[in-house]
């Protein structure tokens, strides 16, 4: 069985760390087939393929169902050619972006955090691509905004929330102001209730997006999913992942799903920070949100051998963090390279140990 991945590439440091994540997901290192369809996403390339390349890379996604993307560079100037993401988002049907902080060894965290969060949050509507404009002048000039979610999407990120959270038996938390907008943010609270419904073994706490921040900071000792709209789960992750004291040991997902369909059918893993032009050339990135990200992404495959590969790569990096092997933004002295050859060899070792147990 092949597991076939679409791998795009990206700008600076971004590049260089996918590069360290394949190093991980090598098959004499996972021992899975992977076949990997490489697209150039540098800010470059886009330029010169007036993003064709985009779109070129969101088709194999659709086709093979896997992506993993490195991060890239978005030009300021208006008319360039803009973020990739939004193309990609709307030609895989991406409507769930959902991004996990937990907690990383020896790193202090914020009101005692300890137990994983996870943000499922709408990839589309809402706030962004919102139609704007003003009228009048002077102190009479009035700013207006018009914006929509959609019932789908709304059904999306629920079920996703209530299935994440049996997967990794957590509470669903929080919610959108429904008290306030009843008609339209209520729409996600009520395909909340509906899952709600739906996974009656699943713990539910609604609460008011404001009692949400909140509230965090004295649930330190719980797993919790938060279903969001767009604009509230875009500021919600960054809050949520800085509770941990760093974004290095969280990945994102973009999840497509086809109209008739709750279980995705395309998922893109990537790291949730930037590119880091700084760091370019240094060998002092830290690898592990990427590593994590392609982890995830394996998870999602039907290959037994990929999931097995995708539980020794998330121990791995953590125990090789916990063992001392860090990079400097984790207050260590370790290479980019140096950290992703130690988590090379705890994965080598992981499967080989359970293999010889059995397990599979």
């Amino acid at each position: 069985m092949t597991t076939t991945i679409a791998v795009l590439g990206g700008d600076q440091t971004g590049q260089e760390l996918l590069e360290e994540a394949l190093r991980v997901i090598a098959p004499e290192v996972i021992g899975a087939d992977l076949e990997l369809r490489h697209f150039d996403l540098s800010l470059e390339n886009r330029r010169a393929t007036a993003n064709a390349v985009v779109l070129d890379a969101a088709d194999a996604m659709v086709a093979c169902g896997y992506g993993l993307k490195a991060a890239t560079v978005t030009p300021e100037q208006a008319g360039d050619v803009g973020s990739p993401n939004a193309l990609l988002r709307k030609r895989v049907g991406g409507k769930v972006i959902l991004r996990t902080g937990r907690r990383i060894p020896g790193v202090p965290s914020v009101a005692g955090v300890s137990a994983p969060i996870s943000v499922v949050r709408m990839a589309v509507d809402d706030s962004y691509n919102a139609t704007e404009w003003r009228e009048g002048s002077g102190d009479d000039e009035v700013a207006f905004r018009t914006e929509h979610i959609s019932r789908s999407t709304c059904r999306a990120v629920s079920e996703f929330a209530f299935a994440h959270a049996r997967r990794t038996h957590a509470r669903v938390f929080g919610g959108p102001k429904f008290t306030v907008s009843p008609v339209y943010e209520g729409m996600l609270k009520e395909e909340m209730d509906a899952a709600a419904q739906r996974y009656p073994d699943v713990a539910y706490e609604p609460q008011l997006i404001d009692a949400t921040y909140a509230l965090l900071l004295t649930h330190g000792g719980d797993a919790l999913v938060i279903p969001a709209l767009n604009r509230d789960g875009d500021c919600l992750s960054d809050f949520v992942l800085q509770l941990f004291g760093s974004i290095a040991g969280a990945e994102s997902l973009l999840l497509g799903f086809t109209e008739d369909s709750t279980r995705p059918h395309v998922v893109m893993a990537e790291a949730p920070h930037g590119t880091a032009p700084a760091l370019l050339g240094k060998n002092i990135a830290n690898p592990m949100a990427m590593i994590l990200a392609a982890a995830s992404l394996l998870s999602f495959s039907v290959d037994p051998r990929c999931k097995l590969a995708s539980r020794a790569m998330y121990e791995a990096t953590f125990e090789t963090v916990r063992a001392g092997t860090r990079t400097a933004d984790l207050g260590g002295h370790s290479f980019t390279d140096e950290f992703t050859a130690a988590v090379i060899e705890a994965v080598r070792n992981k499967l080989e140990l359970w293999g010889s147990l059995g397990m599979s």
